[in-house]
């Protein structure tokens, strides 16, 4: 049987993996605020609403700007040598603007964007929550993936043996050709089976190079995690469901969105309202007159008589989109129910008949192994291989049980914000 390059490299960088420290998921999970595109897109997100922030600040801020014009003028009222002639009449002017009163519309578009960027900020952060579940469901599959194959290589092998033994059985007549050919088609299923689980080893280790933002670098061994959180007190549905609901960063960002657009629309309203400047002219005139001043300060007036309809398109759209984050919203926290019901009873079910089925397995499955070694010894029986295989199998769904199990209580605290509420009476 020839192997593919990449598993003879592969089981080559696992003999000698012992030569490097394994990843651990304390160094995996640090990777959350490493520069991964999902995090940079949300950082992309949070700094242009940050933008946005300034741009709205800034209407009251100063202004200073300079105006010129060239022009030219006939003078009829001049002396009759004149009459009639074009005259320059340029100017130029310093003019120092500073915003006094609006009546609500810098002070509300400042109040939108302000929930814009806390609606970012509370995206960003779940962002990280949802990176860190990624990574731990990445960093198992790997583990799964390693001993699946160890598992699969073991029963491959056994079917090999029984295969190569029926052969020779064959020759001498002790067993007919069907049944040569039953043992050959299973070592071939077994040996597919088996080239899956190698290629699962590769694809999972190259999806948790990625979560962590390690592309091209593919970790060779990973340390066995010790998973003490899987023995934390949870609190019950009834109790929990208030604090997702309060906790939860979707929920808050769908919240600041809709505090943002009641923000919009007042500041869209409070563009009826007049405006009222300071300014402060300098200037410089080709031509002299007495209704020019080189000097003049004044507060100006701006009162919006007639808009049309386009503050009446305006509202309309942005209730519109307020209806539609509402309803985002009211959608989530019914998803949010069912999700949460739905991780403890998980949670439940882990910690209670799937956690003793395993572990029963395991028991029934060592005791398997040992007759089956003491037979083999005695050369009763030759399913020694097989029993070994079992063996891993048993270890494996162990394993897959509380590798769910850390899943689920990390998504159960990403639903929760990032921590779970105390639970009266439980031992840290």
């Amino acid at each position: 049987m020839r192997r593919s390059a990449w598993s003879v490299a592969l089981a080559f960088a696992l003999t000698t993996a012992a030569m490097a420290e394994p990843l651990t998921l304390d160094e995996a999970l640090a990777a959350v605020s490493a520069d991964h595109p999902d995090r940079r897109m949300a950082e992309s997100d949070l700094a242009m609403y940050r933008a946005d922030r300034d741009q709205a600040a800034s209407r009251q801020h100063f202004n200073l700007f300079l105006e010129g014009a060239l022009r030219t003028g006939l003078r009829p009222n001049e002396s009759p040598a004149y009459a009639g002639e074009w005259k320059p009449d340029n100017e130029a002017r310093i003019v120092a603007r500073k915003p006094l009163l609006d009546f609500g519309r810098s002070s509300n578009a400042v109040a939108a964007a302000d929930q814009e960027v806390a609606a970012r900020q509370t995206a960003l952060f779940d962002v990280e929550n949802l990176r860190r579940v990624d990574i731990m469901a990445r960093f198992f599959g790997v583990l799964l993936a390693d001993m699946q194959y160890a598992a699969d290589n073991e029963f491959m092998a056994v079917a090999y043996v029984s295969w190569d033994n029926a052969k020779d059985r064959f020759e001498v007549g002790q067993i007919s050709q069907p049944e040569l050919m039953r043992l050959e088609a299973d070592f071939q299923d077994i040996r597919e089976r088996r080239n899956a689980s190698q290629q699962r080893m590769r694809s999972t280790r190259q999806n948790l190079a990625h979560a962590i933002h390690r592309p091209g670098k593919p970790p060779t061994e990973l340390a066995e995690p010790v998973l003490k959180d899987n023995a934390r007190t949870v609190p019950e549905y009834e109790a929990l469901l208030p604090w997702v609901m309060e906790k939860n960063p979707r929920v808050l960002a769908l919240q600041a969105q809709l505090a943002a657009a009641d923000a919009r629309l007042a500041a869209i309203r409070a563009e009826r309202n007049p405006v009222l400047d300071a300014e402060v002219v300098g200037g410089a005139y080709s031509r002299q007159s007495t209704t020019r001043d080189d000097l003049s300060a004044g507060l100006i007036f701006n009162i919006p008589l007639y808009q049309g309809g386009r503050m009446d398109a305006r509202i309309a759209r942005e209730l519109a989109q307020r209806e539609r984050s509402a309803a985002e919203l009211e959608k989530l926290k019914l998803d949010l129910a069912d999700t949460l019901l739905a991780t403890l009873q998980e949670i439940e079910w882990l910690r209670g008949s799937s956690r003793a089925a395993a572990d029963k397995q395991i028991e029934y499955r060592d005791w398997a192994l040992e007759r089956a070694r003491a037979e083999y010894e005695l050369e009763l029986k030759t399913n020694l291989g097989d029993s070994m295989a079992e063996t891993q199998m048993a270890q494996l769904r162990r394993k897959q049980v509380e590798y769910r199990l850390a899943l689920a209580l990390a998504r159960l605290e990403a639903l929760s914000g990032g921590s779970l509420p105390p639970v009266e009476g439980a031992r840290e």
